[in-house]
């Protein structure tokens, strides 16, 4: 079996938990795989790749060590080549990893097949340009628009299946999938979902009205949004991590993705006990 294994090595241990790693998988009969740099220099006996999407492509699963922010990064690649993905957990939160770093050992599991897979829906989101343009992405967590790094109101048409429904005064609005509402759309008033649902949250942030609610909407549901700020120039910002400039006449049409993100699931969890239990340590830690 081929493990692709993606460290963020700003992350504390993270070069000794991928040592640990691939001593692991390399002694039970699989080959690594790892992107080339100068943290892997010391780590023999694994195949080098320049790129994200090489290394993703040549694998037959994705493990990767850090926080969130890193599974989420290798998880549009994952869903765009369909393989699996399990997530080491090395950073405050880890809502989406599987294991932490003291529970490498149950990797075992994978190499023999003793594990499930759960299907997560993402989202395929298109700006389309006045001259007619289009490009289109892919996101784990969420689409979000707003005025970009300053806080203003700005103004919001959201139509969905094709029907107007509402305008929005807001610092903008957000997009998200299951797994992406314990993040923006947690802290931005959404409701925390089951990740195995088929449904898509559009959740206002800091509207300007009283009336304004996050909606749940069907996983069949297409989203347009144009935006109108004075300047005439929005972003669209895909799981915290990737910016694209709008102009007053473009739109952006959100909608389920052909493609599902599938993740390697070892250890029987609820999923709102999980949830509790992270939203306290968060608590605590900031008390």
């Amino acid at each position: 079996m081929k493990i692709a294994l993606v460290v963020n090595y700003e992350k504390q241990g993270a070069a000794e938990t991928a040592q640990k790693i691939t001593d692991l998988l390399i002694s039970e009969g699989a080959e690594v795989l790892m992107l080339k740099g100068e943290q892997t220099a010391s780590i023999h006996n694994v195949s080098l790749f320049d790129s994200h999407i090489d290394l993703v492509s040549a694998c037959d699963v994705l493990i990767t060590v850090g926080g969130d922010g890193t599974i989420i990064h290798c998880a549009r690649h994952a869903a765009a080549f369909n393989k699996p993905i399990l997530g080491i957990n090395l950073g405050r939160l880890g809502y989406v990893a599987e294991l932490e770093a003291n529970e490498i050992s149950m990797l075992k599991s994978i190499l023999s097949g003793d594990y499930d897979l759960e299907n997560r829906l993402i989202l395929s989101v298109s700006v389309h340009r006045e001259n007619g343009s289009m490009q289109t992405y892919t996101a784990v967590n969420d689409a979000v628009i707003s005025r970009g790094s300053l806080s203003r109101i700005i103004d919001l048409n959201v139509s969905i299946d094709g029907a107007p429904v509402s305008s929005y005064r807001a610092d903008g609005i957000l997009v998200a999938t299951p797994t992406g509402s314990t993040a923006y759309a947690l802290s931005a008033g959404g409701p925390v979902v089951s990740p195995n649902l088929k449904c898509i949250e559009l959740v206002p942030i800091c509207s300007h009205s009283l009336s304004a609610r996050c909606v749940i909407l069907s996983d069949k549901s297409t989203v347009e949004i144009k935006a109108n700020s004075p300047d005439g120039k929005s972003y669209l910002t895909l799981d915290g991590q990737i910016s694209v400039e709008l102009s007053k006449n473009d739109r952006v049409e959100v909608k389920s993705c052909e493609q599902s993100l599938s993740m390697i699931v070892l250890k029987k969890r609820n999923f709102y006990k999980l949830a509790s239990e992270k939203l306290r340590e968060v608590t605590v830690n900031e008390a």
